[in-house]
């Protein structure tokens, strides 16, 4: 089971917020997922980035890839090196 940790688009059109979450890489974007670990809101000002730092390291020990999104948000919030 190939695992991701990708966001998960919420909000109204033309308002979005994001989720994000641990899926399967087979499941559709806002489809089933494993966990929740965070979100992101790219609306306000400044952009707000709220991750479980310890369970975003947990999942990546465990062989789950962020996408490159993914990755740079996780850097912004320090959660990875």
């Amino acid at each position: 089971m190939a695992v991701k940790i990708r966001l998960r688009r919420m909000g109204a059109k033309k308002a979005p917020f994001y989720r994000i979450v641990v899926a399967d890489a087979r499941y559709p974007r806002d489809g089933r997922f494993i966990e929740e670990i965070g979100y992101y809101n790219p609306m306000t000002e400044p952009s707000t980035v709220k991750v479980d730092a310890e369970k975003a390291k947990q999942w990546i020990a465990n062989g789950a890839q962020p996408t490159d999104t993914v990755k740079a948000l996780l850097k912004k919030s320090g959660a990875i090196d």
